[in-house]
């Protein structure tokens, strides 16, 4: 695949199981907002988001040419409305959110085409990246990274699990 850009929840959710490396395999540039970076590396539960940057320098942080319109200013947090905006300057062929409020703007308002971290598990395990998606997501709820139980059923479903 070409190129994606993510936003902060999913980056810490796989960050959180080791699982980064997936987005560099999957896809051939991996763009992140300047102000994602900045709400990945605060805040406690972000443990491993903290180190995240320097561990995986192939991620590629950008700034917005312009900032984010109000539209997006006004719908959502900084984070995800700089993802969306990113995503839209640089024609990313996926954005990776997961808060549904946002994925629903992005996909609905903006016409992008939207993915989760399920569905990137599936993909990584479809790739052989990964051996099983279920133990990944479990010890990312255990993290305190929140996926509804209808949302598990379905990930696991498509992954045949």
């Amino acid at each position: 695949m070409s190129v994606i850009v993510c936003n902060a929840g999913p980056l810490i959710a796989l960050a959180g199981v080791g699982q980064i490396p997936i987005l560099r395999h999957l896809f051939r540039t991996v763009l992140v907002a300047s102000e994602v970076r900045a709400e990945v590396e605060a805040g406690e539960r972000t443990r491993a988001g903290a180190r995240l940057f320097d561990a995986a320098p192939w991620l590629q942080v950008a700034e917005l040419a312009r900032p984010a319109d109000r539209l997006l200013s006004s719908l959502l947090d900084a984070g995800e409305a700089a993802t969306i905006a990113l995503a839209l300057e640089r024609t990313a062929a996926l954005v990776l959110i997961d808060e549904p409020k946002a994925r629903r703007v992005a996909r609905d308002v903006y016409h992008l085409a939207v993915v989760g971290t399920g569905r990137l598990l599936v993909e990584a395990k479809r790739a052989f990246l990964i051996g099983q998606v279920g133990p990944l997501i479990e010890q990312m709820r255990e993290n305190g990274y929140w996926m509804g139980d209808k949302i598990v059923e379905a990930i696991l479903r498509e992954a045949g699990e």
